[in-house]
């Protein structure tokens, strides 16, 4: 056998020093949450600079051959209990130079390891080659990439200044922004809207992988116009800090320190926020936050802490509670135990990932899921003191929890704000997590986790001609409306209401625990989602007009696990944001068996396919629009379209469509008579190659001004349009169509199994808790915090997890 020496000089081109580039991980394993102070220790490959544990290590050296590892194992030392405390140079915690948060000193050793024999060389020694000596003092010395991250999770972040905010300008165009109500002005999309500070234009978000999102209207019409600055419809608030403003040209969330002189040139004042100090409905708001820190977090209750598999807590990352709490959730769910730990190990991931596991979303899930499901790390932290009368170690009755962090870096790659250390919206994340699952699992759907929650939804519009139109999409959440009007409580609310005058009258403030709160039953809130609604103007195709149409809506699906979301959070006139003091009573079980949609009935008979652009007779332009317009300096033609376009609305509105549409392919296209629009068959022959139809594809076409591009796009955004046809053949029982085929289906009762609570003002701040039905009862995830629950707090949920119940 050779000489533990000779063998390492003989693998001595196996080693690399690192370079400034390199990330080095050395403080956690990349496929478990194993690190230095593990049974064990850490090896970092001198190669690749991944660090494994020892249960990993050796995987690595059967994919990669890589023989030589730097081991670092860190040892407790006993502290004496009156230790001096360090004064804090740096507004952080548990980093250097931060607040001291009384954690135990470690001494750290070092060995060079060799496999697979796993031969240990000391170091330091002068006998190592210098070229071993000077990969491990480079490797020690190097910031450790976890590190980099801990730092940023507890250090504050802070967006720059827009270098386009001081000298924006601005187009007077009399557009004055509504408080609610908003819709892309270039398609139909009513959420992820981002209202242009330049002209006004609000605009929907950029295009998920998917055809989901947005229809990236906001960058195109960047694109188009050049004006830099955008804000998210509905992240502004009285803290202009807290708005989501962007910047195309620097690609980033930025700050503009003029965003409430620029919002107020389109009506959005918030001179009068900034001047009261508390209103009296924020003032019990803020009183309630008090009541639901305590009743949800199940403060001043004597929680039993729990440990083992499946009860393991995740450490708070500096804002990461939105996270904890979802993860902790969906990892309950059997679709996600199954795909990422009871059918995967962590060894069948690491051998399919990429060279880099930490990079690799399958990794970094199976990572997370044994960590929280194996129990390995759900065990009571042991705490050794230096006495003088040497006892035994104490156990604490807590865990410290693992913490995810290359799992966040990983799901946040492709979001800004989720990459971000601020607070985020618990269903936001939820749906972008779902949706990077979905994308790794886009050539294999039928073993998808994420397709656990999806479901079809089926509207059905019948207008005054007696004819009925389909249209079906998916989803994987059912966000529902709070009826505040169907609260089962009204005379205590009336009473309230009494004494809340009385104490105003005499200069008094309601107490806490006097605060009565509407208490609407969620039945309530499913019947809202689909009682019937009417629609104003909309267009007939049989009657060839506006009229007034009925929509109802229904569910073509049962999912394995239906999402609830409450609407909690509404928008206020005057913009001011508004979250709702309200219960919602919610049972342990629920049947939604009534809301399927019955699809296309005997005797009902479909609305003609095409669009208001076949109405024989076309509307005439206002010729005193076109004519003022024309007197600006814009084109005839593109004028008689604007006011087309618009209705003939008026001057403001025809010109604020001809800004948006100056650069359309059809915009120097006459305008057709009769609604007929002659479709160029090759073109209609090459959308055919890409395997759409025939019909679909003639429609996009008339939909586009014949252009190709935008026609693909047009059918992608339409989704709808593809499944026209199989409307058609719906029969009435309610047979899938090809939108919602392969979906998982079931009986309509579900148990309630998983509750995630929001305390705070706004979704963008404040805390996120989990409470988890598991064995039989319920269980609190605070964070690192897992204990029993002793009150649940079921009727004030932000998002109610039900599982199917089979039969």
């Amino acid at each position: 056998m050779l000489d533990p020496m000779d063998l390492l000089r003989s693998n001595l081109s196996r080693v690399r020093i690192p370079e400034p580039t390199n990330r080095i991980y050395k403080q956690e394993c990349c496929i478990s949450f194993d690190t230095p102070r593990s049974e064990g220790g850490l090896f970092v490959d001198m190669n690749t600079f991944l660090a494994f544990g020892k249960d990993c290590v050796g995987w690595n050296y059967e994919k990669t051959g890589n023989p030589v590892y730097l081991h670092i194992r860190q040892t407790k030392v006993l502290v004496p209990e009156d230790r001096p405390l360090k004064k804090p140079t740096l507004m952080a915690i548990g980093v250097d130079g931060g607040f001291d948060n009384n954690e135990p000193e470690y001494e750290e050793t070092h060995s060079i390891v060799l496999l697979p024999e796993y031969v240990t060389l000391p170091f330091p020694s002068v006998e190592l080659p210098e070229k071993v000596r000077l990969a491990v003092d480079a490797i020690l010395l190097a910031e450790g990439a976890e590190r980099k991250e801990q730092l940023a999770a507890w250090t504050a972040e802070k967006k720059q200044v827009s270098a386009y905010a001081t000298n924006l300008q601005q187009i007077d165009n009399g557009i004055i922004i509504p408080s609610s109500g908003w819709k892309c002005c270039k398609c139909d999309k009513r959420e992820n809207l981002w209202l242009n500070l330049t002209d006004g234009m609000i605009l929907c978000g950029r295009k998920n992988w998917d055809g989901t999102g947005g229809n990236n209207h906001a960058i195109e019409h960047y694109k188009e116009t050049g004006y830099p600055l955008a804000v998210k419809l509905g992240t502004i608030t009285a803290d202009l800090e807290g708005a989501d403003v962007f910047s195309y040209p620097e690609d980033d969330s930025v700050l503009d320190p003029l965003l409430a002189q620029h919002l107020a040139f389109f009506g959005i004042d918030f001179s009068s926020l900034q001047k009261t100090e508390m209103t009296t409905a924020e003032r019990e708001l803020d009183q309630n936050t008090n009541f639901d820190w305590n009743r949800i977090q199940e403060s001043g209750q004597e929680v039993e802490p729990i440990f083992g598999p499946g009860y393991t807590g995740l450490v708070n990352l500096g804002n990461s509670c939105y996270m904890a709490a979802t993860m902790q959730v969906v990892f309950s769910t059997h679709s996600f135990y199954s795909g990422y730990f009871k059918n995967q190990s962590l060894k069948m991931a690491f051998e399919k990932a990429p060279a880099d596991p930490t990079v690799d979303l399958n990794m970094q899930l199976t990572k997370l899921a044994h960590g929280l499901l194996s129990g390995k790390y759900s065990v009571p932290v042991t705490e050794e003191k230096d006495h003088t009368n040497a006892a035994a170690p104490t156990t604490k009755s807590k865990q410290e929890g693992i913490p995810p962090r290359m799992f966040k870096a990983v799901i946040a790659a492709s979001h800004p704000e989720f990459s971000s250390m601020r607070q985020q919206d618990a269903l936001e994340f939820f749906l972008h997590f779902l949706d990077q699952v979905e994308r790794v699992h886009s050539g294999r759907p039928e073993v998808d986790p994420a397709r656990s929650f999806k479901f079809g939804i089926e509207d059905r519009i019948m207008c005054s001609s007696g004819k009925v139109a389909y249209h079906r999409r998916l989803d994987y959440i059912l966000s529902l409306n709070i009826p505040l009007h169907a609260a089962t409580n009204k005379e205590e609310l009336e009473a309230f209401q009494k004494l809340k005058a009385e104490k105003i009258t005499e200069g008094k403030e309601v107490s806490s625990d006097e605060i009565v709160r509407p208490r609407v039953p969620l039945e309530a809130c499913l019947a809202s989602f689909s009682s019937p609604e009417e629609i104003q103007d909309f267009y007939s195709t049989a009657l060839k007009a506006k009229t007034t149409a009925v929509k109802s809506t229904g569910l073509t699906s049962f999912p394995d696990y239906l999402v609830l979301h409450m609407r909690k959070f509404v928008m206020e006139v005057g913009w001011v944001p508004k979250k709702l003091d309200v219960y919602i009573d919610v049972p342990d079980i629920i049947d939604i068996s009534h809301m399927r949609s019955k699809g296309l009935q005997p005797g009902e008979e479909l609305l003609p396919e095409g669009g208001e652009e076949e109405e024989p007779n076309k509307p005439v332009a206002n010729e005193s629009i076109v004519s003022q317009l024309v007197s600006m300096g814009f084109n005839h033609l593109h004028c008689q379209k604007a006011a087309i376009n618009t209705s003939n609305a008026g001057v403001e509105e025809a010109m604020n469509w001809l800004l948006s549409h100056m650069d359309d392919a059809d915009i120097d296209t006459p305008i057709s008579q009769g609604g007929q629009c002659v479709v160029d068959q090759s073109k209609v022959d090459m959308l055919i190659s890409f395997g759409f139809q025939e019909d679909i594809a003639r429609k996009a076409l008339k939909a586009s001004g014949g252009d190709i591009e935008k026609a693909t796009d047009w059918i992608f955004n339409n989704p709808d349009a593809s499944v026209s046809s199989d409307m058609d053949a719906t029969t009435s029982d309610g047979a899938p169509t090809a939108i919602d085929a392969g979906l998982p289906d079931g009986a309509g009762r579900y148990r309630l199994m998983g509750i995630v609570s929001h305390i705070g003002t706004s979704t963008q701040c404040g805390h996120y808790v989990a409470h988890i039905l598991k064995d039989g009862r319920w269980v609190i995830f605070n964070d690192s915090k897992v204990g029993a629950s002793v009150n649940p707090p079921k009727d004030m949920g932000y998002l109610y997890f039900f599982e199917r119940l089979n039969s």
